[in-house]
């Protein structure tokens, strides 16, 4: 069998193991080690399984992980995102479709801190959802609002994605942060101004509750915006590094949950607890594909792939529209982190070889596992829906979430045409 047969064969079991629910480390350590050792013997690839946790634990920027994540889970576990929604709605009161846009908006702040999209729907969906219900909104547009502004999550820095993608592809977690922040917004106003126009269509059928008062609502969310000015702003203006900027607002999230009395020591002991849980399995995974993306490189794959491409007659636009057509359809069945791990050592060096900036590609990538997130039938954040929301039908909030699939579709679009809108920002701080 040849190294380029072989690879194909251990690409075709890594899918079918993971769609067979074989956890995602498992499946790519155990292909990769399995299709090392066929390539370069058993001795080798034991080798290459035993360098693996010792590069992982030298790799300084990997320590962002666990920090930001601690940040985001302290952030969602003091009930803070309900004082984002009361301040969207306060600024968003008067107009139709508002309680949507105000999910949208909430969404997008709370993923400013959380950096996960699933955690921004599941908390979002339990403050928001029964709010746009009471004020006569569909189901489908309340399902499909929350939906769409959880998916902010991943985009918006700081992002669980990005960084992860970041150690892939070796890249600035700073720059990459940067990349985002101007996209992620733009998304954010396409969303909304899709609701808009579904509020207007589908007007609430009852009064909608009454709006916060403005100005108290707004002096409510001082804490989420110290944090972001702390940690993301530290970032953009030089002061600190990734690293540095995650401790500060691991640790400012937990100073102000316990001055606000928003959590005791308990629920932040459970909190870390949870954190060290989550950070294990990403960490395991890592490891896992930094096996399988050795196996992927010596096999020469991405070579023959950028070979067959270019003798195809495929364009730089035709590369990338064929991209995002395989992303979307993986995204229906795969979830985004196994997405990334798979395809990013195949892929990244096609795309480069056509001229595209890796920072540019990995904003787009994000872009492509969020509309995975909202596309059935396994989209992510459909799911967590559904399990906060026992008034919510599935067919409802499959219906919901079609419509907003248009937006990042139009950023896609926009970013192809106008590649500064996303890499604009990482010269400035480079």
């Amino acid at each position: 069998m040849t190294p380029i047969a072989l690879a194909s064969v251990g690409l075709a079991v890594l899918v079918g193991m993971i769609l067979l629910r074989v956890p995602v480390a498992v499946a790519l350590g155990l292909v990769g080690y399995v299709g090392y050792g066929i390539l370069e013997g058993w001795t080798r690839a034991g080798l290459v399984v035993g360098s693996a946790p010792i590069e992982l634990a030298q790799a300084y920027t990997f320590s962002v992980v666990p920090l930001f994540t601690l940040m985001g889970a302290v952030a969602a576990v003091s009930g803070l995102s309900s004082d984002l929604f009361r301040a969207a709605n306060a600024i968003m009161r008067g107009a139709r479709g508002s309680l949507a846009v105000a999910a949208i908006f909430a969404s997008g702040l709370f993923g400013a801190i959380c950096g996960s999209s699933v955690a921004t729907a599941l908390t979002m969906g339990r403050v928001s959802i029964p709010e746009l219900l009471r004020g006569g909104y569909s189901p489908a547009l309340a399902a499909g609002s929350v939906a769409a502004g959880g998916t902010l999550g991943i985009l918006i820095p700081p992002s669980l994605i990005l960084m992860i993608y970041a150690i892939i592809a070796q890249l600035s977690v700073a720059q990459l942060f940067a990349a985002a922040l101007v996209p992620g917004l733009f998304l954010m106003a396409f969303y909304a101004l899709i609701a808009l126009f579904l509020g207007r269509r589908g007007r609430p059928n009852q009064p909608a509750p009454a709006r916060p008062p403005l100005l108290p609502s707004l002096v409510g969310i001082w804490h989420m915006v110290l944090l972001f000015v702390a940690s993301i702003g530290g970032i953009y203006a030089g002061i600190f590094t990734p690293t540095e900027a995650a401790a500060v607002g691991a640790l400012g999230a937990v100073v102000i949950a316990l001055l606000t009395r928003r959590a005791g020591v308990s629920s932040l002991a459970a909190t870390a607890l949870d954190t060290v849980r989550l950070v294990s399995s990403v960490i395991f995974i890592v490891m896992a594909s930094t096996i399988f993306s050795r196996f992927i490189v010596q096999t020469g794959l991405s070579n023959a792939v950028t070979d067959t491409m270019q003798t195809m007659g495929f364009g730089p636009i035709g590369i990338i529209i064929a991209l995002c057509v395989i992303y979307i359809v993986l995204g229906c069945f795969l979830e985004g982190i196994a997405m990334i791990l798979i395809t990013v050592p195949i892929v990244l060096p096609l795309v480069m070889s056509f001229g595209y900036d890796p920072i540019w590609f990995g904003v787009l990538l994000v872009i492509l596992v969020e509309i995975g997130l909202i596309t059935p039938p396994v989209g992510m954040n459909l799911f967590v829906l559904r399990a906060v929301s026992s008034e919510l039908k599935i067919s409802d909030i499959y219906l919901g979430a079609m419509p907003f699939l248009v937006a990042p579709l139009v950023l896609i679009a926009l970013m192809v045409t106008w590649p500064q809108i996303v890499l604009w920002l990482p010269a400035l701080i480079d």
